[in-house]
């Protein structure tokens, strides 16, 4: 269909599955950790701004929390309709790692979300807040499960081949796999930079369109508090995770870095842009750095990385689309250390909330964490081709026996319903954003259950109580006096 085969179809359909998928958890591991940290504040300091922002970015995860759920669903199935032969070999170690995300981390949210989202008056503050920390503690736990299944894929260990399946051998070494550790730091700071920004991003819009309330300017300042501490965190996480690949995936690092073949005793040059191309073996127009790709990747002015003509073609990623992923990636995460470094300066000079250049260039780099999240996992997954577990069982060899044009269709269908259903939620997030923080000052803000200030559980609680009696009089005709 449309001159893809089955396989190509099938790896699109899941592409843009996970692509919207990883919008929500990321948002949510980060909302859930900084809903944490506002509870923390106000119970801490019992400032009415810190139990503002913690009830208006409630609403915002609770919307972003349901939408994830409903989304993560359609790839569990993926398994079964689409990848039936990789379930069928690696099924005995992704199976159980993907049940204890189930039986841990969804257990731990489900548990302590009604308490977190409705119980903010029927509950003491230390169990709400306890709850609010189990929700946390469930994004994390879950994106551990999650992750080191991937990173079982991309650097697998602890297992053995029996009856042409791979079965579990030592579970310590299958989950704490090479890559586990610094992909799991990595995509976790991600996600807290990515809510750094859209909180961040959320707050420079409303600044510049005049809301200059307490609440806006204090989740400004937060945003870039993260952005400028974690932002260069992030760059050295990455740095580790650069060379664990050197050492575990040296055919996507040179895919990565566009690096085709070693010459000389010179050292590797850092090849900043060009066209890579697969057919050529070549990158055109390229704009490198003499031995800086050495001293990155080796640390060292001489060092040598391995070559993609090292490898046969048969195994080569395709470099043309992780050369440029990568380099979005690094390119945003570059900038986001800008903008921390840069807000530090204008706080320095008391001009952090007014400086126009510094809001619009905030309000603009709102969405770079999503997309350097994007940009990294098509690097990591793409880079990983052309094997689903590395090394060891190819993508071809993972994809079921279907028609091309059911696959085709079933794409056109989740593109259909995922832009209307998700595009719909996301819309309501910015509706909901934009209203703002509601300022409660001396007031309990409008969190649910019976009373003046709270919005009702039930239809008639919103009606006043003589109207309620009004009403069961009207219904009750017994009750009536004759006249």
């Amino acid at each position: 269909m449309f001159g893809f085969s089955a396989l190509e179809l099938a790896r699109m359909q899941f592409a843009f599955t996970i692509s919207f998928h990883i919008i929500f958890p990321a948002i949510t591991i980060g909302l859930a950790s900084y809903l944490v940290v506002l509870e923390a504040c106000w119970l801490r300091t019992k400032r009415e701004v810190y139990r503002d922002l913690y009830h208006f970015w409630l609403k915002i995860f609770a919307v972003n929390f349901g939408m994830g759920v409903v989304s993560g669903i359609v790839m569990a199935y993926q398994f079964g309709t689409n990848w039936s032969f990789f379930s069928d070999f690696a099924g005995s170690i992704t199976g159980p790692l993907l049940t204890y995300e189930v039986l841990t981390a969804f257990f731990l949210e489900a548990g302590f979300l009604g308490v977190m989202l409705f119980g903010w008056n029927r509950v003491g503050p230390g169990l709400h807040f306890m709850s609010t920390a189990m929700v946390a503690l469930g994004t994390l736990v879950s994106a551990t499960w999650i992750l080191a299944s991937n990173s079982w894929m991309q650097t697998p260990q602890g297992y053995e081949i029996v009856d042409g399946r791979a079965v579990p051998a030592d579970w310590l070494k299958v989950i704490f796999n090479p890559s586990f550790p610094y992909r799991l730091m990595h995509m976790s700071v991600a996600a807290f930079l990515a809510t750094a920004l859209f909180v961040g991003g959320s707050a420079a819009w409303h600044l510049l369109h005049g809301n200059d309330g307490k609440p806006i300017r204090k989740m400004f300042s937060m945003s870039m508090w993260m952005l400028l501490l974690v932002a260069p965190v992030q760059a050295v996480i990455g740095d580790f995770h650069g060379l664990n690949t050197l050492e575990h995936q040296p055919a996507k690092l040179a895919a990565i870095e566009g690096h085709w073949e070693n010459e000389g005793e010179e050292g590797t040059s850092l090849i900043l842009f060009g066209w890579p191309d697969m057919e050529a073996e070549t990158v055109h127009y390229k704009v490198e750095v003499p031995r800086l790709g050495s001293l990155i990747l080796t640390h060292t002015w001489d060092g040598k990385i391995p070559a993609l003509k090292d490898f046969p073609r048969e195994d080569r990623p395709n470099s043309t689309i992780v050369f440029w992923s990568f380099r979005i990636m690094v390119g945003l995460g570059l900038l986001m250390i800008v903008l921390g470094i840069w807000s530090a300066w204008l706080r320095y000079r008391q001009t952090l909330y007014i400086s126009k250049p510094f809001l619009y260039f905030s309000m603009w780099m709102g969405p770079a964490g999503i997309i350097a999240i994007l940009a990294g996992w098509f690097t990591t997954e793409i880079g990983r081709q052309p094997w689903t577990v590395y090394g060891v069982f190819r993508t071809a060899d993972s994809v079921s026996r279907l028609d091309a044009t059911q696959v085709g269709l079933t794409l056109i269908i989740f593109i259909v319903v995922y832009f209307a259903v998700f595009g719909t939620g996301i819309a309501y997030l910015l509706r909901l954003i934009q209203k703002g923080p509601q300022v409660n000052e001396g007031k309990e803000p409008n969190v649910g259950g019976v009373g003046e200030n709270r919005t009702p559980m039930r239809p008639l609680s919103a009606a006043k109580k003589s109207d309620r009696d009004d009403a069961s009089a009207a219904d009750n005709p017994l009750d009536h006096k004759e006249t």
